[in-house]
């Protein structure tokens, strides 16, 4: 069970981070969003304009796509929890480098220990790169299972704004959603 002090206080320290030059950039923290009891935890980049103008993760088109795919797979956005490698958003939105990667990964690393997800899901390349593999190639091992040193269970599909400028990576993804919610049916070990 989460522990709501704990939770409180680690998003007041994100909010008063320093630890890289994103903060300076940023209209809002996008802390993550979502069902903070979820088994499964859905991990993207870095906030884009319209999260850094609402402070909430995945939302416009990416988001859409995002919530069609959950919805079209048999799951349902109001019970996972979604976060970001980084938590503002890199200028014109960029690639988020490594040194800001590594400063956001305290937060991030906090709140998987804080939410205790069974499963988690990067949604694309450079957040399976964080959290799974530095070499991870998105195109060969998305949908592949891996474990966490923690013993979670972690893969990766593609990032929903890929999927608006290729389409036909869509039955892919559809089919690894499927994957997750499969896994998410099995007892617990």
């Amino acid at each position: 069970m989460l522990n709501s002090d704990a939770w409180t206080q680690l998003r007041e320290q994100c909010e008063q981070c320093r630890l890289c030059e994103l903060h300076e950039h940023r209209t809002q923290l996008v802390f993550g969003a979502g069902d903070v009891g979820a088994r499964l935890m859905l991990i993207g980049e870095a906030p884009g304009e319209k999260e850094d103008l609402s402070g909430t993760p995945f939302i416009g088109r990416s988001g859409r796509q995002l919530d069609a795919l959950l919805e079209e797979a048999g799951l349902d956005r109001s019970t996972v929890y979604i976060a970001n490698t980084v938590k503002c958003r890199p200028p014109a939105n960029r690639d988020p480098s490594p040194a800001e990667l590594n400063a956001c990964g305290v937060w991030l690393s906090r709140q998987i220990e804080l939410l205790a997800p069974r499963v988690i899901v990067c949604l694309g390349k450079f957040a399976a790169r964080r959290m799974i593999d530095p070499k991870f190639m998105i195109s060969q091992q998305h949908g592949q299972w891996f474990t966490t040193s923690d013993g979670r269970d972690i893969t990766a599909i593609y990032h929903p704004a890929a999927l608006l400028r290729n389409p036909g990576r869509r039955p892919d993804t559809l089919a690894d959603l499927k994957s997750v919610r499969a896994r998410l049916l099995q007892p617990a070990p």
